[in-house]
C-alpha cells in the first residue's frame, strides 16, 4: 500500500445494504469505513434514509428503492453503487440533481444470466421441473409415448428482446441448437447480425415468428408491461416466453390468462 493510499484509507463511510461475500467486504475495508446492514428485510423509505445518515457512499441491492423522496433527504451521500445491471430502483434524475453519482455493474452477470435463461428455457420446454416433481413425489406410473412430452428446440426460431450483452450471450448459446435468431434493439447491431447470422426485426414480427422469446430489455416507461394481452395474442400458440429481465416488463395477469387459455404454450 503506497502513501497516498494510506491517506485515503478510512476517509469515506460506506454502507452495504445487504450481506455480500466476505471477499467483497474485505476489498471495501481496504479503502473505507464499512458498515454492513444486518437486518432481514430490505432497507427502504425512512429506514433507508436513517441508515444512510453520515454515510458518504452506499453499495445497494436492487431491492433498495432510491425514490426522489429518499434521495432528497440524503445529506452526505455522494455515491450510490447499485449491485445490479439494471438501475430502475433508483431515480437517476433526482440523484443527478442532488449531485450524487450512480453506478451499476454491467458485464459482471452477463454469462450467468444467459446460463439462467437457457436453463429456464430447457426446463419449460422439456418439462424438467415437472418430471422432477413427479419422481420426488413418487407419482410416476410408468412410461407412455405421450407422457411428459416436451417441445423440441433444435432448429427453432428464437426471438431476443434487447440485444445487449446478455441478449447477445443468449444468442451465442442458441447457435448450438442451430436456431434462427431474431432480435429487437433500439440501435442497429451489424456486428451481431454478421457474427451470429441474426436478423433485426420489429417487435410485432418477432412476436409472430418466434418459437421462443427471451426477454433482456431494461425496465423503462416504454417497456413496462411490454408483454401485455395484445402481445400474447400475437404470439404463436406454440411459443414459450422466458423473462430474465425485470418482472414488470411482463403483465403477470395477462400472462396467467394467456397460459390458462392456451394462447401460448408456456413461460
Amino acid at each position: 500500500m503506497n502513501e497516498s493510499t494510506r491517506e485515503r484509507k478510512h476517509y469515506m463511510n460506506v454502507l452495504v445494504t445487504w450481506r455480500i461475500p466476505d471477499i467483497g467486504i474485505r476489498l471495501l475495508e481496504e479503502q473505507f469505513n464499512v458498515t454492513v446492514y444486518q437486518g432481514n428485510a430490505p432497507l427502504n423509505g425512512s429506514s433507508l434514509v436513517q441508515q444512510l445518515e453520515g454515510m458518504d457512499g452506499v453499495l445497494a441491492i436492487f431491492h433498495n428503492r432510491f425514490t426522489r423522496e429518499v434521495i432528497e433527504q440524503l445529506t452526505t451521500v455522494k455515491v450510490i453503487a447499485n449491485m445490479a445491471v439494471g438501475y430502475d430502483n433508483i431515480d437517476v434524475a433526482a440523484a443527478t440533481e442532488k449531485g450524487i453519482c450512480v453506478t451499476n455493474t454491467p458485464g459482471v452477470l452477463t454469462e450467468a444470466t444467459a446460463d439462467l435463461a437457457w436453463a429456464l428455457l430447457l426446463a419449460v420446454t422439456r418439462r424438467v421441473v415437472e418430471g422432477d416433481q413427479v419422481m420426488r413425489q413418487d407419482r410416476f406410473e410408468g412410461w407412455d409415448p405421450l407422457y411428459m412430452l416436451g417441445a423440441e428446440l433444435y432448429g427453432k426460431t428464437i426471438g431476443i428482446v434487447g440485444m445487449g450483452r446478455i441478449g447477445t450471450a443468449v444468442a451465442r448459446r442458441s447457435k448450438g441448437w442451430d436456431m434462427t435468431i431474431l432480435f429487437t434493439s433500439r440501435t442497429p447491431k451489424p456486428e451481431v447480425e454478421t457474427a451470429l447470422d441474426a436478423r433485426r426485426v420489429d417487435f410485432t414480427t418477432l412476436l409472430q415468428e418466434s418459437d421462443i422469446i427471451s426477454v433482456h430489455t431494461p425496465l423503462t416507461e416504454e417497456t413496462y408491461h411490454l408483454f401485455d394481452r395484445q402481445a400474447f395474442q400475437t404470439m404463436k400458440r406454440t411459443a414459450y416466453l422466458i423473462n430474465t429481465a425485470r418482472g414488470p416488463v411482463v403483465d403477470e395477469e395477462a400472462l396467467v390468462e394467456a397460459l390458462k387459455s392456451g394462447e401460448i404454450a408456456g413461460a
